[in-house]
């Protein structure tokens, strides 16, 4: 029996524990009770997680003495949007929420940036708690407090940083996940390995087919390594002033990527930060920042890994403009003052930011990339 881990995130008095390991949401109850002020929560879910682990958790609740209420959203990247937040808050407000109410986000990602935001700006702010049902939430997007909405001018631009009082990463819920799903959130595993770990990148050249196939073990130990890279970084930086933007490594370029995709399915966020770190490490080599043969060594491994590794991988990108995906760039969060900043690579395992790169590399490389993916 794989046991339970524990991996703090110190922030004073915001800090809380991410817990790691199997049969998580079947003993939740147990788990959240502690956390909370009251004895009621506000489950925030999609129709796709609901039909697993809705019951389970509403059981476990129950047995420790916890209500719920149940509110239902939409799966998929389109309910990160104002509609899906007014349809929250509503719920919330019709349904006697108070002070003491929790917030519980079941689900992948886009519920849980969905749920935080609710759950910060609700009453001015509820006790949160996260059930990251994805490798890539488990990973990523659970940890660190990052909450937000969409717009049609990009990913994330409405938002607030509200941590968790707590996050319960149940392994066992992978099971559940179509293959898919594991490679993109895996995307983010590799990442972790490119900014910071050279070791931990090539435990994942070893292990990340396991890891794909379902070994319990490797899993474990991939979101554990994981969250505590992004809790070292999150405890260091927790409003992304400068180190933790790095953990956006790959995202200037995934962001535009999905933006131009549309959220419509054909391209997963964890598909685009695939491409998106690639593209990064390729201009690194462009700028001669970063070794060519570590952009074709992690490359190699995300494709051979089933990921996206280039622009032409994506459905339909041959038909989209360099100026485009630029402009998107231009609005993503880390810009100043119009001016893209870049997460960039010296070398696997050492990434860092810049504000200094000319606009006509990179579109001369999206040109590139593009005319490739046109003529595939």
């Amino acid at each position: 029996m794989t046991t339970i881990q524990t991996v703090p995130v110190a922030l004073g008095e915001r800090s809380y524990d991410i817990r790691v390991g199997p049969q998580l949401i079947e003993n939740a109850g147990a788990e959240i009770g502690p956390v909370l002020r009251g004895k009621k929560v506000f489950i925030v879910t999609d129709s796709s997680v609901s039909g697993f682990w809705l019951e389970p958790l509403i059981d476990s609740l129950k047995a420790a003495g916890i209500a719920s209420h149940t509110i239902a959203v939409a799966p998929g990247e389109g309910s990160k949007s104002f509609a899906s937040y007014e349809h929250v808050v509503t719920k919330m407000l019709e349904s006697g929420v108070d002070r003491r109410t929790g917030v519980v986000a079941l689900g992948g990602g886009v519920v849980g940036d969905l749920a935080g935001f609710c759950a910060a700006s609700v009453l001015r702010g509820l006790d949160f708690i996260q059930i990251p049902t994805t490798l890539l939430a488990q990973v990523d997007s659970s940890v660190g407090g990052k909450t937000g909405i969409n717009t049609l001018q990009g990913k994330n631009l409405v938002g607030a940083f509200h941590q968790p009082r707590l996050v319960l990463a149940d392994t066992g819920a992978l099971a559940t996940l179509p293959k898919r799903e594991i490679l993109a959130g895996y995307a983010e595993v590799v990442k972790y390995g490119l900014i910071r770990d050279a070791a931990f990148f090539e435990w994942l050249e070893r292990h990340g087919a396991a890891l794909i196939a379902g070994d319990e073990a490797a899993r474990v130990t991939a979101v554990v390594e994981s969250c505590k890279a992004k809790a070292a970084v999150v405890a260091a930086d927790e409003h992304e002033a400068g180190l933790r933007e790095l953990l956006n490594f790959g995202h200037t370029f995934g962001h535009a990527l999905e933006a131009a995709a549309g959220y419509d399915g054909s391209l997963l966020h964890g598909e685009a930060v695939s491409v998106g770190m690639v593209q990064a490490l390729e201009l690194s080599r462009r700028l001669g920042l970063c070794p060519g043969q570590d952009t074709e060594r992690a490359r190699t491994h995300l494709a051979g890994m089933g990921l996206m590794a280039r622009v032409r991988d994506i459905p339909g990108a041959g038909k989209w403009k360099a100026e485009d995906l630029l402009a998107s760039m231009r609005r993503d969060k880390k810009a100043r003052d119009g001016t893209i900043r870049f997460v960039l690579a010296h070398r696997i395992g050492d990434a860092f930011t810049s504000d200094e790169v000319m606009p006509d590399v990179v579109r001369t490389m999206l040109e590139e990339d593009l005319s490739a993916a046109a003529d595939a």
